[in-house]
């Protein structure tokens, strides 16, 4: 019981120090937060390539399916649509058409579609550095994969419900989070550097020390 409660006294005296020598070293602490957070936005703002997005809407439909089916039947459906929206085919084709500089795994590494809970709608997104190429992306991703799919499973196609439009504010990066994301970074190193160089400290300086 005795060696619990030393053992105990001897952690709490480790966590005082700690404390004690990061509010000695605060203005390290600061300092390396600012180098952190300073480097993290110039390298987000003067590096980073800006990316924009744009977005076009497709409703999925069935004639053939009853009015009580109709809203299963198309919930099975956004999952195939899904798929072939980003099929080799149809990238192929817009690359083509728009005389686009990149493979079809590329073009494809910049496309996510999305099915929002509940609803037959699919949402095609283009990430792009230009924001005109990436409206013009969509729009033809979107109208290009709708004839497709009409042609390859033989239904009524998805039917564009909203085009894409020429995005104003870039998607990424956010150089206002990066920067402190770098704060945080160099804070923590510091932090991480101080704390091994205290718990490394053999030193004997007092008589505690002899004791502990």
């Amino acid at each position: 019981m005795e060696e619990k409660n030393a053992t105990y006294e001897n952690d709490e005296i480790d966590l005082l120090e700690l404390i004690q020598a990061f509010w000695h070293r605060l203005w390290l602490i600061l300092l390396a937060a600012l180098a952190g957070g300073t480097i993290a936005y110039a390298y987000s703002r003067y590096v980073l390539i800006p990316q924009y997005r744009s977005t076009a809407m497709l409703y999925v439909l069935s004639k053939e399916a009853t009015l009580t089916s109709d809203l299963q039947l198309g919930s099975q459906l956004t999952l195939d649509y899904q798929v072939l929206i980003t099929s080799r085919p149809v990238l192929e084709e817009v690359i083509e058409e728009l005389q686009l500089e990149m493979t079809y795994k590329e073009l494809r590494s910049s496309i996510s579609v999305e099915n929002p809970s509940d609803t037959r709608f699919l949402n095609v997104t283009v990430q792009n550095p230009d924001p005109l190429l990436a409206k013009q992306i969509v729009d033809k991703v979107a109208t290009t994969s709708s004839d497709y799919i009409g042609d390859i499973m033989e239904m009524v196609p998805p039917k564009l419900i909203e085009d894409g439009e020429v995005p104003m504010i870039k998607s990424s990066p956010s150089n206002s989070r990066n920067a402190i994301l770098g704060a945080l970074v160099g804070m923590v190193l510091v932090c991480g550097i101080i704390a091994v160089e205290i718990l490394m400290n053999d030193t004997v300086c007092t008589e505690e020390d002899v004791t502990k």
